[in-house]
C-alpha cells in the first residue's frame, strides 16, 4: 500500500509533501494501470475535478498538466 496518497484540500502528497500526484505516485500509477491507460486517464480526470473544487485559485492549465499531462 502506498503512502503517496493525496492530502486534501491542499492536494499535497501524504508520503513526501510534493504536489499530488508526486513523481513516486506517478510511477506507481503507471505500473498499476500498465495495461489500462484509459482507466488511468479516467481516474485522474475524476481526481482533477475534485482538486479543481479545492484549488479554485490554481489555473486550470496547471491542474490539467499536473493531473493528466504526464500520462502520455
Amino acid at each position: 500500500m502506498t503512502t503517496h496518497l493525496p492530502v486534501t484540500p491542499a492536494w499535497t502528497c501524504g508520503g513526501c509533501g510534493a504536489e499530488w500526484p508526486c513523481q513516486t505516485r506517478r510511477r506507481e500509477l503507471r505500473a498499476e494501470y500498465d495495461r489500462a491507460p484509459v482507466s488511468l486517464a479516467l481516474y485522474l480526470a475524476a481526481q482533477l475535478v475534485d482538486a479543481a473544487q479545492d484549488l479554485a485559485h490554481v489555473p486550470a492549465g496547471h491542474l490539467h498538466h499536473r493531473f493528466l499531462g504526464w500520462t502520455r
